[in-house]
């Protein structure tokens, strides 16, 4: 998530989501599933689990959807009826974030729900009308230690917590010296990529201290990039300077359990052959095989910016970034879900997405949310 948006916006585009979503010229081919990450062997009692679902079932587990923050009854409804895997709770309105509305949209799981924020600090900030304001994460790094953006972290996670919060789209580990209102900016803790990663690694374990799922984002790394996703088409340096610099603070990532990370609309020279890295199995080899990351990789929104939205229609663009590997297929906009549903029971009837590939990520994806009992 690239913005705070405004509840406005995200009405909006609540009310023309299922209106936009046009049928591109020439859609590009789906990456073959023989081409992604390893897979992970489940073990009981989620293979239990995952057997008592039904094939409809365990593709929900594979969305996570946007509501609308200011209707809680719309967001029971939508896990109640097409039970999700995930909801993200966008805009500034609170109403799902008070008076324990998100205990209802709980229930209405039969497997649990993971629900999410993008909670980073700045602007980019989901509880600050109700639990005062967080400083940017370039704030944080210039002003604090790492051991007190920790606390900082910690604290913030238990104020999640408590309002009925699981994950929390954050921290970001973009490398980024761009000025503070850029597309990075102040979302980064520095230009300097060591930085980045004692920083970042210390405001997830804070979340982590305080039972919330941090999320590293935007992999392969998105502050040198040239452009802005929700505008277009963005580029990033070739991948052997990501290495050197963007990457570094992924290096770590492996190491941290209990997280999970996100794979951004980037297209990499060298890496990801003209695609976006959410949708291309390179990306998530690179992520799984030489970073060594087995926890579960969920996508950047697929629903509301113009580097997917103006090549795929949305059913298309979830299946594809499936397909490449990820274990989520995440968009902010609601609504769509039977049709994605409808597109992705086909991919499995047809063999075009292997009943392999949603069990392999269905394997991490229920152990994070504690699922399997």
């Amino acid at each position: 998530m690239k913005t705070r948006i405004a509840t406005a916006v995200l009405a909006a585009a609540l009310l023309t989501a299922c209106a936009r979503d046009p049928q591109p010229a020439s859609l590009p081919p789906a990456p073959s599933a023989t081409s992604t990450a390893t897979s992970t062997a489940v073990a009981e009692p989620c293979a239990s689990v995952i057997t008592r679902m039904s094939e409809r079932e365990r593709l929900a587990q594979l969305l996570v959807v946007g509501v609308d923050p200011a209707d809680p009854d719309a967001a029971v409804r939508l896990v109640r009826e097409q039970q999700v895997g995930g909801v993200f709770i966008g805009g500034n309105a609170t109403a799902l974030l008070r008076n324990n509305a998100l205990d209802a949209v709980q229930h209405a799981a039969r497997w649990g729900v993971s629900i999410a924020v993008d909670e980073e600090g700045g602007r980019v900030q989901r509880i600050d009308e109700l639990d005062g304001t967080l400083p940017s994460a370039r704030t944080m790094a210039r002003t604090k230690t790492v051991d007190q953006v920790r606390a900082a972290g910690r604290e913030r996670g238990a104020q999640l917590r408590a309002r009925g919060v699981t994950v929390d789209f954050a921290p970001s580990l973009d490398v980024s010296s761009q000025p503070d209102d850029g597309p990075i900016g102040d979302r980064s803790f520095s230009s300097d990529p060591a930085v980045v990663r004692a920083y970042g690694l210390a405001f997830a374990a804070g979340l982590r201290d305080a039972g919330i799922t941090p999320v590293f984002k935007h992999f392969p790394g998105h502050g040198h990039a040239e452009g802005d996703s929700h505008a277009g088409q963005v580029t990033t340096p070739a991948l052997a300077s990501l290495r050197t610099v963007d990457l570094v603070p992924y290096q770590d990532v492996a190491g941290f359990d209990g997280g999970a990370v996100m794979v951004g609309h980037l297209t990499v020279p060298g890496l990801t052959d003209g695609v976006p890295a959410s949708l291309s199995p390179a990306a998530y080899r690179l992520l799984r095989e030489d970073y060594h990351f087995t926890g579960p990789v969920l996508t950047d929104d697929l629903g509301a910016m113009k580097a997917i939205t103006g090549t795929y229609r949305l059913p298309d663009a979830v299946l594809h970034a499936l397909l490449a590997g990820a274990d989520q297929a995440l968009w902010s906009s609601g609504g769509n879900v039977s049709a994605v549903l409808d597109r992705l029971q086909q991919a499995v009837d047809s063999g075009e997405l292997p009943a392999t590939r949603v069990t392999d990520a269905l394997g991490r994806i229920l152990p994070a949310k504690h699922a399997c009992g």
